[in-house]
Formats: structure tokens, sequence, C-alpha cells
């Protein structure tokens, strides 16, 4: 799997309660380690690798703000329910209605603030050590405590979009509430899908025993699998890593200890999943969303036709992407296929130095300063104010994120770092997430998540920035192959795989609607929809069927991996028409990203020249990727 495999960039679902999107928010990402444990050996090859200081936020579990904050959320929360419930259809139709809701937003914003606060510590925490039984206990209870707390503010967004037209388009002339008419339009949006004040109010209470306890389930259970790689009893992340090692019988030695780990775990992970799709097929049936994607495609603020439409171009491209590139894999490797283990390995004549830390963070600041000093100042603060955790520890979430936390404070990045090239496109990534969010956290805790249609451009723009400079800067032909060849891998892995994701997932939820999925049943649809995409030239071999298990978008956040695709796609046609432009891109760019969720995907990309809408978008998307094959091709 891609290895930014877990990033948080919006608060999921509907927007009903401050506290239950904190604590969403905090879950789909798995946040890292809070008082990070000490690396156990710092790696040698890669440097000093940085730790987080999450003081920012609280200097520890048991610091006595935790405990003030969350009486302070209890008494707000209550005194907002106190002030406010009943009230906003005649408060609103008052002479002084506009500024009396106003007030009423800003409230409601401040607790989302806090609720996003505490709601972060404890995920990025639990992140970072998910097997220690007292952090997983603070993670439960402040979780507990959030969903709480935030049963008192339920009736306000329900209440809200009870409102008469009239009466609601009237008050939002007045300035202070104008202001919050994108939250509000949004919003409103969400109206045909609600339920009474009560069902409400259950689904949210009702949700710390049901999907947030297999999620935490997932968690706990992924972190502490062990996989006996040689002598070695390994956890997931170092394990995954051996499937890019240079020596082949690793490669598929941790192939093996995967698949025996997953088999012996396979009862759990169908149980959660099945749990997990029945979950969300009650709630979809209870709430009217026809299609079992419908309820992302609404939280993302996309269009049914425009996500299908997308589907049909990539799954139409397989042959000539992924099945095109495989083969002229193999053929580098000297072999008609590939084994399934040998998908990601390093090319025979890619350079093996590891990539030491100091190096990467100048590989990526130095291609962010090309394109806009601004952007690599802020990128820069990551490093200097410690805002990333990239060691390998036990316990530690795998994959990577950059989470956003809540506008008065500022986002953290988690990664895996082991030097590998991956890992500096990786923290590209990552950076390009938390400039993202810097940016766009300006417009408050209502208005600064973007929906994942945008959420993932600016990482996956970040990447492309890193992979140019280095292309320009490499002058060998057999390194200039090489690293072309890992961006096509990256694309298809961003592209290709992620729509196999959706595929997948789709297959499961709807299949789900009939009965429960045996593990057995599961790995066949995995196998179906993985031999579509990877195609004849990757052998599939024995044990892989089950390696639907670990991948954490499936759990945390059902249907998010298509953005993955949406992104890259649209950045391969943004950075067209950067190449192409005259001067003010990059102020373009960045007044995109700082407009967070205040505007419309369609309306944000409309100073660019782009539509999504247009059938011929994403195909020339995928032309880009294409061509870079097309390239690879003549070169032999």
């Amino acid at each position: 799997m891609n290895s930014r495999s877990k990033t948080a960039v919006r608060k999921p679902a509907a927007k009903t309660s401050a506290a239950k999107r904190s604590i969403a928010k905090t879950s789909i990402a798995k946040k890292s380690a809070a008082k990070a444990k000490p690396s156990a050996k710092p790696a040698s090859k890669t440097g000093k690798l940085p730790e987080w200081n999450l003081a920012d936020l609280y200097s520890g579990i048991d610091a006595p703000e935790v405990a003030r904050d969350l009486e302070t959320m209890d008494a707000d929360c209550v005194a907002f329910e106190t002030d406010y419930k009943g009230k906003l259809a005649t408060g609103t139709a008052n002479e002084d209605g506009g500024k009396w809701l106003a007030e009423a937003v800003r409230r409601y914003e401040a607790i989302d603030d806090l609720a996003g606060r505490l709601g972060s510590y404890a995920g990025l925490v639990h992140a970072g050590d998910s097997v220690d039984p007292a952090i997983s206990k603070f993670y439960g209870d402040v979780s507990e405590r959030l969903t709480a707390a935030s049963t008192h503010l339920l009736f306000f967004a329900l209440e809200l979009n009870r409102i008469d037209d009239d009466i609601l388009t009237r008050a939002l002339q007045v300035p202070e509430l104008a202001h919050y008419r994108p939250w509000i339009e949004d919003l409103r949006k969400e109206k045909p899908y609600q339920l009474d004040d009560k069902l409400e109010q259950l689904f949210l209470e009702k949700a710390q025993t049901g999907y947030s306890a297999f999620n935490r389930l997932f968690d706990q259970t992924i972190s502490g699998l062990r996989f006996k790689v040689g002598a070695r009893e390994l956890a997931i992340e170092p394990t995954l890593n051996f499937l890019a090692d240079r020596d082949g019988a690793k490669r598929k030695a941790a192939a093996e200890a995967l698949a025996k780990t997953f088999k012996a775990n396979e009862r759990t992970f169908a149980l959660i999943t099945n749990t997990l799709a029945k979950d969300k097929d009650i709630s979809d049936r209870w709430r009217g969303f026809k299609d079992v994607a419908d309820s992302r495609h609404l939280n993302n603020r996309v269009e049914r036709e425009v996500v299908d439409a997308l589907v049909a171009s990539v799954r139409a491209a397989y042959p000539k992407l992924s099945h095109r590139y495989y083969q002229l894999k193999a053929k580098w490797f000297g072999k008609k296929k590939l084994a399934y283990w040998d998908r990601n390995a390093p090319l025979p004549f890619a350079a093996t130095d590891v990539i030491g830390w100091p190096d990467a963070r100048n590989m990526v600041l130095t291609a962010y300063r090309g394109f806009s000093p601004r952007m690599a100042d802020i990128a820069e603060r990551f490093f200097t104010d410690r805002w990333i955790d990239a060691p390998v520890r036990p316990g530690k979430a795998p994959g990577a994120f950059s989470h956003p936390t809540t506008p008065s404070a500022h986002p953290y990045v988690l990664m895996n770092y082991q030097g590998k090239p991956r890992d500096v496109m990786t923290l590209a990534h990552e950076l390009g997430h938390g400039v993202h969010q810097v940016l766009a956290a300006k417009n408050g805790a209502l208005m600064a998540p973007t929906p994942l249609t945008l959420a993932e451009t600016a990482s996956v723009f970040g990447e492309m920035l890193t992979f140019k400079r280095l292309l320009a800067q490499t002058k060998n032909a057999k390194q200039r192959q090489a690293l072309l060849a890992g961006k096509v891998e990256d694309m298809i892995n961003t592209v290709v795989r992620q729509i196999a994701f959706y595929s997948f997932e789709r297959a499961v939820h709807t299949e789900r609607k009939n009965g429960e999925l045996t593990a057995t049943r599961l790995g066949e649809l995995w196998l179906s929809v993985q031999g579509e995409s990877l195609g004849p030239a990757i052998e599939i071999k024995a044990g892989y069927e089950n390696y639907w298990m670990y991948i954490p978008h499936f759990i945390h956040s059902p249907f998010y991996v298509y953005a993955y695709a949406f992104g890259d796609c649209l950045v391969n046609s943004l950075y067209a028409v950067y190449e192409n432009a005259a001067e003010g891109f990059a102020e373009r760019y960045l007044d995109m990203l700082g407009a967070g969720g205040t505007k419309h995907y369609s309306e944000l990309l409309r100073p660019f020249g782009l539509d999504a809408k247009d059938p011929k978008f994403w195909d020339g998307g995928l032309s880009v990727i294409a061509g870079m094959i097309d390239e690879l091709e003549a070169m032999g």
C-alpha cells in the first residue's frame, strides 16, 4: 500500500456536534505519539530522527490542564444548550436575529476548537503508542467525555437546519453571520439526511460502543501483531518495509510472514470489517443515502457522477498504466512475471544509499522554496518547532499523516522514516498537507477543514515539486530512469491502487447488505480487484488474499481512498498549468489552499481553467502517467 496510508485532513461525517467531529477527526488518522517514548536506537544511516513535542497542546496525559479543559468543555456545552436549545427559530426571526445567531455560532466554534485540542491530543498520544494500557485508557476516557459533552450540542445543527429559508436568508445579510455563510450552506446540504433529535443523540452516544470501539480494536490489534521474518519478530511497519528491500529473499520472507500472521487473525479482521460495514449500512438506511458511498461524496462536497467518471477513466486506463508498467518492470528483472512481493522492489539499477534525514529535509525544503519562499517557510517550521515525529517505534501507528489538530494550535506530522526514496516523497506529501492546514487555519475551526476532493491536492503537488527538482538535478541516465520509474510507481499506487481499493470497498459494502462475508469471501473480492488492477505481469500467489486486512482507510474512513486518485489526477493537470503559467501561479495556488472549506472545489479550480466535470479532465491527468511510461519504454 501507499506508505502515506493515514492522512487526516478533514473532520468526517455529518456536522452535528463539535466534540463528535473532533473525536472522529482523531480516529480517522490514528494520530501519533504524545510524550513519545524515546526511539529504540537512532538509525545511524538516517541520522537522528525528530520526535514531536506535543506540549503545544498539553504537557502530558496527567497534566492538570487536561482535566481543567475537560471540565470547561462540560460546562460550556451545558451552558450552550441552556442558552439556545429550542430558541433558534424564534431568536433568528427577531429584528437582530442575524447578530444573535452569529454569537451562537461563534460560541459553538469556540467549543469546537477546545474539543479539537482535547480530542487531537488524545488521538496523537494513542497513535504514538496504541498498546500502552495507560495511554489506551486515556484515549478512551477522553473520547467518552467528549461524546458525553457533545450530546448537549447535538440540537444546534438540527435546529439550525429547521430554520425557514427566508428567515435565514435575511439573517445572513448581517456581516457577523455572513462570515459563517460557507459553513451554514454546507450544513444545509446535510438537511435531507438528518434524523430527529433523539435518534441523533442515540447515534452519537452509541458510537462509542459501536464503530468507534471497532476502530479502536483494529488499531490495537494491528499495532500488536508480530511477524516472524527470519529469526526476528517484527511489528507491521518494518515488515512492510521489507517488501521494498533490495534482497528478494527478504521480500519473500516478509510477504510470507505477513500472510501467515494475517491468516491467524483473519476472524478478528473479518468481524471488524463486517461489523463496520453493517453499522454504516444501518446509518445510511436510516438517513436515506441511496448508494454505499453517497455519505462520503456528500462529506467531500463532490457529485457522485464526478467520482463515477474518475473511477471509470482509471479502470479503463489500467492496461496502459499498471499493466504496461509492471510488464516493463518484470523485463528489468529478467522475468516474464513478478511475484506480488516484488511489486515495489527497488529497480536493479537504482541507487542503494540510505537517504539521511538532513538530506531529506533539504531536498523537500529546496523544492518548496523554488516554488514559493512562503511555502518553504511554513514547511520549515515543522522541523524547527518539532512538529514531526519520524522514528519507527514499537506500538506506533504505521504509515504517515498530517493531522491539523485545531486552528488555535498547529498541525503535526507522523512518519515512519527509514531512509528510502519513497520516504522522502512521503515527507514531501505530508508537509504539503501541513502547509495546507496552516494556511487554512485562519478560517476558524468550522471552515478550516478542506473537503477530501482538494485535501490531497497540496500533498500530491508537494511530491511533484520534490520529484521534479530531484529529476532535474540527476545527471546519471540510469539514476534518472530509476527516479522516473519510482515516480510512476508512486502514481500507480496513488491512482490505480486506490481506485482498486475503492472498488473493493464498494463490493464489500454492497454484498454485506445480504449477510456477513467470511474471511474467505473477503479474500476473493480482494483478489478480484487486485488481479484486474495489477494485470498479468504480477503473479498473485497464495497468502495475498488476506492483505486487505491492514488497510486502515477501510476501517477509519470508508471510501476515503478515491480522494488520492482525485488529487493525483488533478495535480497532474494543475502542474501542467504551472509549467506554462506566467507570473502569479504560486500566489493563486496558496490562495486556493488558504480558502480551506469556504469554497466548492469547482470554484477553487476556476482560476486555473480546470473543470473536473469535463469528461476529458481525468483522461488528461492519466495521460501524464502514460507519458512517463512511454519515456521509460524508450529508455529500454
